[in-house]
């Protein structure tokens, strides 16, 4: 079956990051056509202005909709699309040249019916960018696993950088209504349907996150809000990994205490574990400053995801409360 690949990217209120992400469209070395889908999502600072700049360079169909939220959004825009294979991206990620090359390479050798691709940090990013970056991709901190594992199968894509067969899309009705969190949810799913995962390095993009600390801090606490709910939905996949940076936050608080009143034996391994992730970072960025933002962004990640996994827990299955009920901004509910 000859592939014709759709982009899909929703938007909410950020015309000037489909502005970059359009103007990388412009760059791409591959000479294999595709369409750009891009869906409005009930924005008050449309974008129709800046694709209007794009429209005689790019294959582009601009939809707009009433708000549903992000996943409801791909859906729509996978619905309307004519290619039978989508690239699902955010509006905040800046494609290399060769990105649709290391794609089509890939499912022509290996053709996977869901693909996830690795997230780098730009050179033009700022120090903060570049520091979440590092701490969200960073085997030292989860693993390696949204961006540093070579081509695998049972990867766990991310909707950042996303693709799925149009078969895959329909046997599946596509995401849920939860958000976060409809990103796994869609691949458990397919992964019960029986369709394979992979993920491709070479298919990487450079993904600009949230551009302020507390802006990033609502995001983990979001991830590990929804992580338990996931959970309770697909109990199979539950793990003790998924608790360690509640355990993280709750030790190194144990270890200031202990500190404090003079047991500093703890504090000795947080110390090691933090000296690591300094000298790590510097190794990959060459940069000092970033290095040491580094580690604050690590704190902010497993506080914000520990917190939040905990809080959802406690409710859920301490309190027995139904999460759409007692978190309803965790849904796009009609």
């Amino acid at each position: 079956m000859k592939l014709t690949y759709s982009f899909i990217i929703p938007v909410y209120n950020r015309p000037d990051e489909i502005d970059e992400l359009l103007a990388s469209f412009l760059n791409f070395s591959s000479k294999i056509p595709f369409e750009i889908v891009i869906v409005e999502d009930g924005s008050t600072q449309t974008s129709d202005k800046v694709i209007e700049n794009y429209k005689n360079s790019l294959n582009i169909m601009y939809l707009t909709k009433p708000n549903t939220g992000p996943g409801d959004s791909r859906n729509y825009g996978m619905k309307k699309a004519s290619g039978n294979y989508f690239i699902i991206l955010d509006s905040d990620v800046i494609l290399p040249k060769d990105y649709l090359d290391e794609v089509a390479a890939f499912l022509q050798q290996d053709y996977i019916d869901c693909f996830g691709g690795p997230d780098a940090a730009d050179a033009s990013f700022s120090d903060i960018q570049k520091a979440i970056n590092y701490s969200m991709t960073s085997f030292l901190t989860t693993g390696g696993i949204r961006g540093k594992k070579k081509a695998v199968k049972k990867f766990e894509p991310r909707s950042f950088n996303m693709g799925l067969s149009k078969k895959a899309f329909q046997a599946t009705s596509g995401f849920g209504k939860i958000h976060p969190g409809e990103d796994p949810d869609l691949v458990i799913r397919l992964e019960k349907l029986g369709f394979k995962t992979a993920f491709i390095e070479g298919a990487k993009v450079y993904h600009k996150r949230r551009i302020s600390w507390d802006k990033f801090y609502t995001q983990v606490k979001k991830f590990g809000m929804v992580r338990p709910i996931l959970n309770s939905w697909h109990p199979h996949t539950k793990s003790i990994a998924f608790w360690f940076p509640t355990m993280f936050s709750l030790g190194l608080l144990s270890a200031v205490i202990l500190l404090l009143i003079g047991f500093p034996y703890l504090m000795y391994f947080y110390a090691l574990y933090f000296l690591l992730l300094f000298l790590d970072a510097f190794l990959k960025t060459k940069n000092f400053k970033i290095s040491i933002l580094v580690l604050w962004a690590v704190l902010i990640q497993f506080f914000g995801y520990g917190i939040g996994f905990f809080t959802t827990t406690f409710y859920i299955r301490v309190l027995g409360k139904n999460p759409r009920k007692t978190f309803p901004k965790l849904f796009f509910d009609a």
